[in-house]
């Protein structure tokens, strides 16, 4: 044991004796990327399968160090490269977000307070899902943030009108022919009834004590996690109001703090100085106080 750790202090003088300025800026280069990727991929699915690559990482080495087993270790080194090249396809949804927010660089730091006509659209969503619950009405109403909605625009019925609470009614009666489907409001526009978006695969419903959540709700989470649009929803079943952002829901909502955390979606990020500023603003993710969990 002791020679252990006389090999492993003597490997570490080594390394801090030729250690000089130009290997530390490497080191803090190659240490800001994976926090970055970390940060890019924090609160996805792909966190969980990263955990679980280094897992298996860290088991086959152990395998593959002992010597008694020289078939399994030819076989592992013959199918790490394969692996490696199956990594672009399992993370490929992450991968086409992190370069849409690269290619969004100029549109991600707000430059003022929100329009007029954001603070209108929100209030008529939030007058309107307050209404809707008290008569039970389902509803799904998405809010555009930076991330383009247009291929779900084209999947529904196109109307470009200013969003009222009435407008929203309507719409979401019962077996009228919008009323099935998302609205998409943007700029202050109701832009289109009856879209169609992508379903949730993430099973965050499945695990939840909640099961009775339908359609609505797997439709929300689903387009929160292709995008950084706030979606509410309102439950046929029960009438509770929810909010979906970044895979995540809030649940049983009042009218105050619906409003409150819409609000809070569509604030400016707080200005700070200096590369913390700048990194906070390139990688945060609004995210109202109280946020449940999944």
């Amino acid at each position: 044991m002791l020679d252990i750790f006389d090999r492993l202090i003597n490997n570490l003088y080594f390394i801090f004796q030729r250690l000089d300025w130009l290997n530390l800026v490497d080191l803090i280069l190659v240490t800001l990327v994976f926090w970055g990727i970390l940060l890019l991929l924090r609160d996805t699915q792909a966190m969980v399968l990263i955990r679980g690559a280094l897992l298996l990482i860290v088991l086959i080495s152990l395998v593959t160090s002992l010597e008694v087993l020289p078939a399994f270790s030819w076989l592992v080194r013959n199918t790490l490269p394969a692996l490696l090249l199956a990594i672009p396809v399992i993370f490929a949804p992450e991968i086409r977000r992190t370069l849409e927010r690269l290619g969004r660089a100029g549109t991600l730091v707000p430059s003022g307070k929100a329009s007029s006509k954001t603070l209108m659209s929100i209030s008529a969503v939030v007058s309107a899902a307050s209404r809707l619950s008290d008569r039970k009405h389902g509803a799904l109403i998405v809010m555009k943030r930076t991330d383009s909605l247009e291929e779900y625009i084209k999947t529904g019925v196109q109307l470009g009108a200013v969003v009222t609470p009435e407008l929203l009614l309507q719409v979401f009666y019962p077996n009228t022919p919008l009323h099935d489907g998302a609205v998409l409001v943007a700029g202050g526009n109701l832009v289109a009834a009856s879209c169609v978006l992508p379903l949730s695969s993430s099973g965050v419903l499945t695990r939840s004590p909640e099961r009775q959540m339908g359609l609505r709700h797997r439709a929300a989470l689903g387009i929160s996690e292709v995008t950084d649009a706030v979606a509410v929803v309102v439950s046929e079943e029960t009438g509770a109001i929810s909010v979906v952002h970044g895979g995540r829901m809030i649940r049983r909502l009042d009218t105050e703090r619906l409003e409150n955390i819409l609000l809070a979606f569509y604030r400016p990020l707080e200005e700070k100085k200096g590369l913390m500023g700048f990194l906070n603003r390139w990688f945060s993710r609004s995210r109202p106080e109280g946020q449940e969990e999944r």
